[in-house]
């Protein structure tokens, strides 16, 4: 079985694990989000490619979802004596040598799906890593510029600024995602798309992960017209977020922070199944009038077993679908 999933960071990561163990022998391409991709210190850092590059290779500070670890903070530390910022973002030192890496090859000219493929030759994740794109996408997030004087006024900052300096505290107005337009999907994005037999959206934010992958021209066309099972689990349990802030963003893209709603954000002409959590079974009728087949089942990634599970259940609605 040739599984493709479209996966943002933490939850996506975690996803990622369950269902190698519920389809072990299946052949997994993920799709990666690089809209939360930064440069911080003259280094290209991908946080979303490197959390499911860790979590499934072993490396991931389990704890956190992110990061490395067995971690220490010596270059920042120094960094910070030379009054050298963001603070607010912290880079370990096992992760600086990841991003170092990555920039010393994008600097020699290879592409970001090269550079992925080259990484995760080390971590072997068990999965096909592909960035969305090779062309730079970075999200940004519409908020109140507290600097604006009389009257106010608004201004967009990256998504990490939101996200990690301001902890998503204030409303977000709109998301964009700079640069898509113009951008192409990597390498192997639509040949994968195009020999899939199931295609997943996992628990990741609908808007600034799957949703930015989605806003590659092209990826969201050939999903459509794949001609094949097209299944997403909630992120949203009983109205809110699992964690993160999908509520927020969500907001800023006129979305009501529900299942039913984000099933319909993504829409039938997309979506062909919908997983539901069961606190939010009252919610399966609604999805199914609009189209999209609906199951309510746990949808708490407490351990491996309950993910595995989860994948299972994600991948059985998919083959009632495909019936």
């Amino acid at each position: 079985m040739r599984i493709v999933v479209l996966a943002g960071g933490i939850g996506g990561a975690r996803f990622l694990r369950g269902l190698q163990a519920a389809a072990p022998e299946a052949d997994i391409t993920v799709i990666g989000n690089t809209g939360d991709d930064i440069h911080l210190f003259g280094l290209k850092v991908c946080p979303d490619l490197d959390t499911v590059m860790y979590t499934l290779g072993g490396g991931i500070h389990e704890e956190q979802g992110w990061g490395r670890a067995d971690e220490t903070f010596t270059v920042k530390e120094e960094l910070a004596a030379y009054g050298v910022g963001p603070e607010w973002f912290g880079l370990g030192d096992r992760d600086f040598a990841t991003h170092i890496v990555r920039t010393q090859m994008i600097g020699a000219g290879y592409p970001l799906s090269a550079v992925t493929e080259a990484l995760c030759a080390r971590w072997k994740p068990g999965v096909r890593l592909i960035p969305m794109t090779d062309d730079r996408i970075e999200t940004h997030v519409v908020v109140d510029d507290p600097d604006a004087g009389p009257g106010g006024g608004r201004k967009a900052v990256h998504f990490q600024e939101y996200w990690v300096r301001l902890r998503a505290s204030v409303p977000a107005y709109a998301v964009l995602p700079v640069g898509a337009e113009g951008a192409k999907p990597a390498p192997g994005v639509l040949e994968a798309i195009g020999e899939a037999d199931v295609i997943l959206f996992p628990p990741s934010n609908p808007v600034v992960s799957v949703g930015t992958i989605l806003a590659v021209p092209g990826i969201r066309e050939a999903i459509a017209e794949a001609g094949v099972p097209v299944v997403g689990l909630s992120p949203i349990v009983g109205d809110a977020p699992v964690r993160g802030m999908a509520d927020k963003v969500l907001a800023a893209v006129g979305v009501e922070a529900t299942a039913a709603a984000v099933a319909a954000h993504y829409g039938s002409g997309l979506l062909d199944g919908w997983l539901v959590d069961t606190v939010d079974a009252g919610s399966v009728a609604e999805v199914e009038a609009a189209g999209i087949r609906c199951r309510a089942v746990p949808l708490m990634m407490t351990d491996l077993a309950a993910t595995t599970a989860m994948a299972r259940e994600a991948l059985t609605l998919a083959g009632e679908v495909r019936a």
